[in-house]
């Protein structure tokens, strides 16, 4: 069973014993479950490849599948050590949202971190905003650690985990001295970061998170283009949570608008199955006796509690979750992804 502590306050300094021994953890090259804003990380020494295929063998990860390096909250030494040019755009987004929930892509310097970047010649880049995530990488560059891979703890494809007790219930196979879990509370975003590649001289975005396009174009001052929209033609960089099926709990996810969700529910009729069925949407069923979540109307409430909620769901042992589609705006686009790769 991994081992789980917790700082001595909500922001501890580097002198937290609990913060000192999350880093003496990367230091040698051991696992760490990493509080973020965003969601927990397994994170290892992104530097040490042997530390970086501990996070692949646990997760049951395809070791070509990039991890995002994250850095202290002095975040410059780390970006020149691991990038080989950062373009005037890529500049402006690190400056405008770090520390917070963007990931830059950049070209990576050879022969580092080439096991995190799944042996890309890009890397992805991040500074996370939550106090504890940041005191552990400040400690941990102090002991030579320059930046952290950490993609979400869970294993491969399944729902991300957004509290320290997922973590230790996804790895509970793990022993204490290969996975330390730091408990650093719930998540306050809720989802994976936004994703920018900043590789191909124009800012596009591979996966959508909390912040906008309107936020990111006004920040860097260009467009931001989706993938197809590249002007140079060249395929993306591979990137974290951008297969079609990811975020997916046991059950089977199906996303339908309001009206489809009851007309499916009222043909089921007396004859629904009991305990088959969960429904995550605004309003409760008719159907009063159904297994139901009410889905907050703003999406950042929403994306906060959003993996908790499928974790609590798939719980109560249902085959199917039933979802009612969120808004198709922009504050919404980082909930939709999420939702429909679970349903993928």
């Amino acid at each position: 069973m991994p081992r789980l502590i917790a700082p001595h306050s909500a922001h501890p300094g580097t002198d937290d014993p609990a913060v000192q021994a999350a880093a003496e953890q990367l230091a040698r090259g051991a696992l760490l479950g990493l509080p973020t804003e965003t969601v927990y990380g397994l994170a290892a020494d992104a530097t040490q490849p042997q530390a970086v295929q501990r996070i692949f063998a646990a997760k049951g990860r395809p070791a070509d599948h990039p991890l995002i390096v994250h850095l202290p909250p002095q975040w410059e030494a780390g970006v020149a050590h691991f990038a080989t040019e950062v373009p005037a755009f890529a500049r402006a987004l690190m400056q405008a949202f770090w520390p917070g929930p963007l990931t830059v892509i950049v070209p990576r310097q050879p022969g580092v971190a080439a096991a995190a970047a799944g042996g890309q010649a890009s890397v992805g880049l991040r500074c996370p905003a939550h106090p504890v995530a940041q005191a552990v990488l400040q400690t941990a560059h102090a002991q030579g650690v320059m930046g952290v891979a950490a993609p979400s703890a869970n294993r491969f494809g399944r729902v991300s985990p957004t509290t320290a007790q997922h973590v230790v219930d996804e790895f509970e196979a793990l022993g204490a001295e290969e996975l330390l879990v730091l408990d650093g509370g719930a998540c306050a975003v809720g989802i994976e970061s936004t994703i920018i590649d900043a590789t191909r001289g124009h800012p596009v975005l591979l996966r959508p998170g909390m912040l906008t396009a309107a936020q990111l174009e006004a920040a860097c001052g260009q467009p931001v283009r989706l993938p197809h929209e590249a002007v140079d033609g060249l395929p993306a960089p591979r990137a974290s949570g951008t297969l079609d099926s990811h975020y997916a709990p046991n059950a089977r996810v199906r996303l339908m608008d309001e009206t489809a969700l009851q007309q499916a529910l009222d043909l089921l009729g007396p004859d629904a199955p009991q305990g088959r069925i969960a429904v995550y949407a605004p309003q409760r069923p008719r159907q009063s006796d159904m297994a139901w979540h009410p889905m907050p109307t703003r999406a950042s409430d929403c994306a906060h509690e959003l993996f908790a909620v499928l974790r609590t769901l798939d719980a109560l042992g249902v085959a199917l979750i039933w979802v009612q589609t969120p808004p198709d705006t922009p504050e919404w686009q980082g909930v939709r992804d999420r939702l429909q790769r679970a349903a993928a």
